[in-house]
């Protein structure tokens, strides 16, 4: 195997690892109406905000190439504002419930 396989084979993991990255950027963007909601913990807006800013910027724990680190970023950001979101919708609808 020679050299030129080898950079192919890097630019193709790179390439898909770019797009994982920007689909998740994309995820991420589009959760921000989830942010309007007053129920959402102050904690789980600025993180939100954070990974958005740590992945389009060129500061990073790893080298660009590798979009490992983003990825985590922003996977991390997405699981925080559903939980986020799932608990601020299921404490309204515990408090009817206990209302009644």
């Amino acid at each position: 195997m020679d050299t030129t396989f080898w950079l192919m084979l890097a630019a193709v993991v790179a390439l898909g690892l770019a797009a994982t990255a920007a689909v998740l950027l994309v995820r991420v963007v589009r959760a921000r109406r989830l942010l309007v909601d007053a129920g959402i913990p102050l904690r789980d807006k600025a993180l939100f905000w954070l990974a958005v800013v740590y992945t389009v910027s060129p500061v990073d724990l790893l080298p660009d190439p590798v979009y490992l680190d983003d990825i985590g970023v922003l996977l991390l950001a997405l699981r925080s504002l559903r939980a986020a979101a799932s608990a601020a919708t299921a404490a309204p609808a515990a408090g009817e419930a206990a209302g009644r």
